[in-house]
């Protein structure tokens, strides 16, 4: 991936190769289909989604992986995101590996949670 300014998340995802982009679609989608009403932008130059214009969820991909964040701050989701963690608030899904789709689904869920209880909505 170049170093451009991207201005669409269409624009982000076809500068990776086509399984890649493959998967960050599939994200992309399952992203979509948990929050219909967040509006989908981009951020920090990579893909994000914000519900009452405040972020819930991001999104990118890489050569070996691909990441969501935040991570859930809320703690009910520790053991079964412990395989994904990496950093301080990131989930690392390796490309080798089946993306949990359904885990993201949950992620998202959770994340959604937290940003209404953060912004009173």
């Amino acid at each position: 991936m170049d170093s451009k300014k991207f201005t669409s998340v269409d624009e982000y995802i076809k500068t990776f190769p086509k399984d890649v982009q493959e998967i960050l679609t599939n994200i992309r989608k399952t992203i979509q289909k948990t929050i219909p009403e967040a509006k989908e932008t981009i951020s920090y130059n990579i893909p994000c989604y914000k519900y009452h214009d405040k972020y819930v969820v991001y999104f990118s991909g890489y050569k070996n992986h691909v990441s969501i964040y935040p991570r859930p701050h809320d703690g009910t989701m520790v053991k079964e995101l412990a395989p994904y963690a990496s950093g301080r608030g990131t989930l690392q899904f390796q490309l080798k590996d089946p993306v949990p789709y359904d885990l993201i689904v949950k992620v998202t869920k959770v994340l959604l949670k937290e940003n209404l209880e953060r912004t009173g909505y």
